[in-house]
């Protein structure tokens, strides 16, 4: 068995090096089975290593995932300054696609729509599909068998989520334009192309103002965060 101070020392470079959030059985395939940890301990040193970084520049935080480190929220506007191209902001429309997919899972395009009075651009479905965002769960027992949509770990982990419990309150969104920061939505940097993004948000805004025209798409800038750590 690895003393405390060297198996921390192992878990912080794991941690460092993945750039992704680890799971506690990733965590635990890194020793062979005669030094391997219990999940107790490996909790308790976890939970140590989240209480030694308060008041840091960064911190240990558990999302859906597993563990990862990440800038905190409180410096992020300084170090979103490393990267001089800033992602676009997402639509209005997508953002509120994408809140009534997390709050009413699972949900048909065709609930969607009728809830939000508009229709839903194809371009905005697959944009939260190719983000892996959303998911199909399944398909409603309706003719046509649309599918039904619901929200994956992936979204979770870019939301700072650990689980839909931490979704703010519907009674705490005052409404659907402040989903973008009661949800951190510059939680971690984008890694597509910027002309890439833009020229799939400028399709679905064609679209959608084909079926609707009363669709916004009009895009702000927002800020970036790390690329290596998924910081706010």
């Amino acid at each position: 068995m690895l003393d405390p101070e060297k198996l921390q020392r192992i878990l912080e470079g794991a941690l460092m090096a993945a750039g992704k959030p680890l799971s506690l059985q990733q965590l635990l395939d890194l020793f062979e089975l005669e030094e391997r940890p219990d999940n107790a301990t490996l909790r308790n040193t976890l939970n140590a290593m989240m209480d030694e970084c308060q008041g840091r520049g960064f911190e240990l935080k558990l999302v859906a995932s597993g563990y990862r480190y990440q800038v905190v929220e409180e410096v992020a506007p300084w170090v979103g300054r490393l990267w001089e191209e800033k992602p676009q902001r997402y639509s209005r429309a997508l953002m509120e696609t994408l809140a009534l997919i997390a709050y009413r899972q699972p949900i048909t395009r065709g609930d969607i729509e009728d809830i939000r009075g508009v229709a839903v651009s194809s371009q905005i479905i697959k944009t939260l599909l190719e983000r892996e965002w959303v998911r199909v769960v399944g398909h409603k027992d309706v003719p046509g068998r649309p599918a039904m949509y619901a929200t994956t770990r992936k979204f979770l982990d870019y939301f700072n989520l650990a689980n839909l419990d931490e979704l703010p309150s519907l009674a705490e969104i005052a409404d659907l334009d402040s989903l973008n920061g009661e949800l951190d939505l510059g939680a971690k940097a984008l890694e597509e192309n910027a002309e890439e993004i833009n020229a799939a948000q400028a399709e679905a805004e064609a679209e959608a103002e084909a079926e609707a025209d009363l669709i916004d798409n009009e895009f702000e800038p927002e800020t970036e965060e790390s690329k290596t750590d998924g910081a706010y």
